[in-house]
């Protein structure tokens, strides 16, 4: 099938988000975003400024997404349109991962390696969310920040969750249907 084909197949299996990248100084880590962004069919991915990313980093996923270039930070204001904006931003975090709410429709957004997230797209953010760590480094590699946070956005969708939020149990039935959480 083409890219278009392929395109047309996945566009009604498509998530209600998006997301946003500042463009990082590493070409590599955005194609990595794509490609993750991708095994999650996010309905688009915004890329704010023109540094370049690598498509091989992608491993061929940029194909089939819709990338969205956003020349500087108005520019992908006017391009979600009032969609809510949810900053991934451990150094002005208001919240955390696990006690965010991801709304119908969110534009995730990552910041770049060195200098994070601009003051005015965390000024429009709705929310500003950390993902917990427990070691001495600062921050997550910018492709595994992406993925850990599109993993819980989906772990909370899932089915096969029965619908538990972040912080309650899970009940595991141990001998006589007893369970533990």
């Amino acid at each position: 099938m083409s890219a278009g084909q392929v395109r047309a197949e996945l566009a009604p299996l498509r998530a209600d988000l998006s997301i946003a990248v500042v463009r990082a100084k590493n070409p590599f880590n955005v194609g990595a975003i794509i490609r993750v962004a991708h095994s999650f069919l996010v309905r688009e991915i915004f890329l704010v400024g023109s540094e370049p990313y690598y498509e091989r980093a992608s491993m061929g996923m940029h194909r089939y997404e819709t990338i969205v270039p956003c020349p500087d930070e108005q520019a992908l204001l006017a391009a979600i349109s009032g969609r809510p904006l949810c900053a991934v931003e451990r150094d002005h975090a208001r919240t955390t991962l696990w006690e965010a709410d991801f709304p119908r429709d969110v534009v995730l957004l990552f910041g770049s390696e060195d200098d994070g997230v601009p003051p005015a797209l965390l000024a429009a953010s709705a929310q500003v969310i950390a993902i917990p760590m427990y070691g001495i480094n600062h921050s997550f590699p910018l492709a595994v920040a992406a993925g850990i946070v599109l993993c819980e956005w989906a772990r909370r969708r899932d089915p096969r969750g029965r619908g538990r939020g972040p912080t309650e149990p899970v009940s595991i039935p141990g001998p006589g249907g007893a369970g533990r959480g």
